[in-house]
Parts: structure tokens; sequence; C-alpha cells
């Protein structure tokens, strides 16, 4: 983490307003933030369309997206006294990928590029809090606190409003100069900062995202069935992912990034600057055979402090078990997955079996 520089205290009612703004902006940089902008705690404009998306059940079984949509709506409720929100972004690609282009590699574990890396949530808790320490060495005291993706915000929302991008057609966040493989955190603070103002969109005609959806999971622009999409079916979903959807799953075992890579602002998708994002084990270039073979220790371990915990041991296996069958034929594949495993639940086996008839079926 970078150090804390002291400097002289000022009281906050001597600063510009504006220049204190850009001073917190500079400082965001300097911590490894992309980008940095100043939001105010108003998203109820995103509350029409997200009860729109409950109310079809889009959201599938993550319940939790039900509850405290006043909260959602004004952050002031979730943190009384927040007069302003401090939202930042970090980039997570470690090579850029070449624009509007989803490799085929049927034997790959495709793993999404955020989490082949550290846990990005304690990164950005951590810095967020430097970020606030560093505002509180130079005006004196005020209240803040940092979210990653961990409390009832419209974060995506708050974001756009302060011009750090808009809304793509696939529901993820694009910026103009830097695509959209990026991660949002959000510093509540007290302190009265001037806000920014929403950028302008910039989709226009274009459906790439929509028509290259493995399992057409969005269903009409800016609005994405989470019962159908990847990134929910293999990460969030605990139980047995419906037959019809598991070719498109394909070789994707822990969510999905092709809505992304093939959407030509990610032309312009910039680096990390922070290692946390780095692969780890080798999961930029693992085989689904190799993590087959991993047992529950084995998995327990090498995803420590990863992103891949929050899927579970039973869950990643059903995942792999699907990318197995999906497969081309290999005698090898058939003879892993007739392997008798006791750590295997009833739901993973649902998988196996269907796997084994998939790769049979194949066979020439």
């Amino acid at each position: 983490m970078t150090a804390i520089t002291s400097s002289p205290h000022i009281p906050l009612q001597q600063f510009d307003p504006e220049g204190l703004k850009t001073w917190i902006k500079a400082q965001a940089l300097e911590l490894g933030f992309a980008d940095c902008v100043i939001a105010k705690p108003d998203a109820q404009a995103e509350l029409p369309r997200f009860k729109e998306y409950l109310k079809r059940g889009y959201h599938g079984d993550m319940k939790f997206l039900e509850e405290n949509l006043e909260k959602r709506a004004d952050p002031t409720l979730l943190v009384p006294g927040t007069k302003s929100i401090i939202c930042v972004r970090m980039n997570y690609l470690v090579e850029t990928p070449k624009p509007r282009y989803v490799p085929d590699e049927p034997n790959a574990a495709i793993i999404a590029r955020y989490a082949r890396g550290r846990d990005y949530h304690k990164t950005m808790r951590g810095r967020l809090k430097t970020l606030a320490t560093k505002i509180r060495e130079k005006v004196g005291d005020f209240e803040s606190r940092p979210f990653a993706d961990s409390a009832p915000i419209f974060e995506k929302s708050l974001a756009e409003n302060a011009g750090m991008g808009w809304t793509g057609k696939h529901t993820l966040l694009i910026h103009k100069k830097s695509g959209s493989f990026f991660v949002l955190g959000e510093l509540f603070t007290s302190l009265d900062l001037p806000f920014d103002s929403p950028a302008t969109a910039h989709c226009g005609s274009c459906t790439a995202c929509i028509d290259i959806c493995p399992t057409q999971a969005i269903v009409e622009p800016y609005m994405l069935d989470a019962r159908k999409c990847i990134a929910y079916l293999t990460i969030e979903y605990q139980g047995i992912i419906p037959e019809e959807l598991r070719r498109g799953i394909g070789n994707r075992v822990f969510g999905c990034d092709d809505c992304q890579l093939i959407c030509p602002w990610n032309s312009f998708a910039k680096k990390a600057t922070i290692d946390d994002f780095n692969p780890r084990h080798g999961l930029d270039e693992v085989s689904l055979l190799d993590l087959w073979l991993w047992d529950e220790a084995t998995f327990l371990r090498c995803t420590e402090g990863s992103p891949l915990r929050r899927t579970g041991f039973q869950s990643f296996k059903r995942n792999i078990a699907i990318g197995l069958g999906n497969a081309p034929f290999s005698e090898q594949i058939v003879l892993a997955l007739q392997t008798k495993n006791e750590q295997h639940d009833d739901i993973v086996q649902v998988h196996i079996d269907w796997a084994i008839q998939e790769q049979l079926t194949k066979k020439s």
C-alpha cells in the first residue's frame, strides 16, 4: 500500500471546495485508482428500473437484492450525514485482450479476469481507508466509510451520475477511454464537495454484447436476466444448472467476460497497475482436467484470499464437470469423470452424469 505522507493540517473551512476536490482526485490516482469522481448521495433515478428487474424475477436466488431498497436509493439512510461520495475504480486486466475477439479454447478452464488474482474487495477498501486518512490529515476530522460491493448501494448508478462512464447494453459501466474491465469502490463522506456531472452514452446501435452472450442472458438492451447469465450460474447459484443452459456455459467455470471482450470500447481497455490482480496458481492458463483433480483441501489452499472462494468447492466442481462435458471427446476426460470421488455431492453427480453422456455422444 502506498505510504501516507503527512501534510500540514488546515481547517476544512479554509479550503476552496473545487481545489479540495482536485487535490482528492490527485491523491486517489497516486494510490493506484484509475479514476475518481464525486457523486451526489442520491440514486433515486435507478429505483424504477431496479424494481422492474426484481418484478420480472431476473435476480434469481439473490434475494438480498430485494432488501434495503430505500437505502440503495438514498445513501444518506445507509450512512447518516453523508454529503458526498467519492467514487473510484480499479482496472483489473493484466493483459489487454484483442478487441472484439472471444477465444475458443475448449479444454481451458476459463475464469473471469477479475477473479484470477487476489480478492479485490480488501484491496479496494484498504486503499479507500488510506485515502480517507490522507484527506483527514489535510483538512481535519470528518466522517467517512469505505465500500467495495459490500453494502446495499447502487454503486454503478452513483458512478455513472458523476461521469465515470455510462451503462452499456450489457448493464456494465463503460468508460470512453478505458472500456469496462474495472471494479468500483466508494468512500461515503461528510465533506461538502462539488459533484461531477454525468457522461453521455455511446453504445449507439451496437448490439455486439447482446448477440455474443452464450446463453442469451441480455434479454433486451440494458436488462439482464441473471438466471441465464453465466456469471450468476457459476458463482452465485448453488443448485442444479438447467440442462438447456449447460452447453452455452461451455468451459467457463467462474464468471464470463464475453460481453466485454466483444465490446468495441474495450479496444481502449487499460491494464491494471496493482499487482493484486496478477493471476495466482496459473489460473490464467489452467486446463479443465487440472482443476478436476483438485480435492477440497487443494481448492481451499489455492483459493485463499481469492474471489473463487465465493462459489464453494461443490459448485466449483459442478462447473468444471459441465466444462468437461462440453469439451471435445477424450477418453481421458471420460475416465476422469467416471472415477468415483466421495467428496462430490449429489448436485455435482448430476452434472457428472450429464457430462459423461455429452462426451459419449461426441465419440466418433
